[in-house]
């Protein structure tokens, strides 16, 4: 047999062995471990939440109930002093729960594990929740709220009060609002709808689709922001303000009842809706606007 021969049998062998080691391996890998923990808080008055995990999604859902269930699962983690670790405390009516993953979490086969905070809380109580790297979703719940996450998308529906919803980078969905609503994305596009007192949303690359329902007020001021998308702001035929709309390179369009101040222009848009009022101020670095009626 002539070197290359030899050669090409050799190379057929280590790729044999290769195949039946990579076999052996599977067969021998264990299943993916799963581990949860679960803790019930009484509560008697207005409760005060804190949910912050490193590495993880949340879900947060509401009912008619004087307690707060927390349920942490994972995947491919123990939890424990050697895998996640959970620092939980009570004082009274506050509750402060903090998921903190394994500072080295990566997996047998070059993948590491999940994590997922499941809460069930009374209908009315101060929320702030905070994943460094995750989804949130929250259902109808009124207070102070305030929902954070690194790197993930945002759902919520039906939050009532003053509202903050902030991700580094993910969409942000948000429905049946009522009260004063601040949202933004680092990079994502942003749908919003409800009845505002306040609106601020801001996204670096994105659009923005916001509808404002009947009883919304222009009053401290709106300000809608995308560095590089198109915006729709949908409002009552009969909200007042100060319109102020601009894009760097797109058009701007105005179907509600508006008396033009100053030179109209394609790009730029300055006027009085109906009886005027606060500053609705919107703007687009690129990309074009429409004002149009709920």
């Amino acid at each position: 047999m002539d070197s290359k021969s030899e050669r090409t049998e050799m190379s057929h062998k280590v790729a044999l062995c290769a195949g039946l080691l990579f076999a052996a391996a599977v067969i021998a890998a264990p299943a993916a471990h799963a581990d949860d923990w679960s803790k019930t808080y009484a509560v008697n008055g207005r409760a005060d939440l804190h949910v912050q995990t490193d590495d993880g999604s949340v879900s947060v859902t509401s009912g008619d109930q004087n307690e707060i269930y927390v349920h942490v699962t994972t995947t491919r983690y123990t939890i424990g002093s050697s895998g996640v670790t959970i620092d939980q405390s009570q004082n009274g009516n506050s509750v402060d729960v903090h998921v903190r993953t394994p500072h080295f979490h990566w997996g047998f086969w070059g993948s590491s594990g999940s994590i997922r905070v499941d809460v069930r809380v009374p209908r009315n109580l101060d929320l702030d929740v905070n994943t460094g790297d995750g989804d949130v979703n929250t259902q109808p719940v009124s207070g102070n709220i305030r929902i954070v996450t690194g790197d993930g998308n945002i759902d919520a529906n039906g939050l009532h009060g003053q509202v903050y919803l902030h991700s580094g980078d993910g969409r942000i969905d948000s429905s049946g609002m009522d009260g004063t609503l601040k949202v933004d994305t680092g990079d994502g596009h942003i749908t919003i709808d409800g009845r505002f007192d306040s609106l601020q949303a801001q996204t670096g690359d994105g659009s923005i689709d916001a509808s404002a329902a009947a009883g919304s007020k222009v009053a401290d001021g709106w300000a809608l922001h995308s560095g590089d998308g198109r915006i729709t702001l949908r409002v009552p035929s009969d909200l007042s303000a100060e319109l102020d709309a601009h894009t760097g390179d797109g058009s701007v369009s105005v179907d509600v009842p508006m008396t033009v101040s100053g030179t109209l222009n394609g790009s730029s848009v300055h006027g009085r809706l109906n009886a005027g009022g606060g500053l609705l101020r919107i703007s687009s670095g690129d990309g074009s606007i429409h004002i149009e009626r709920t």
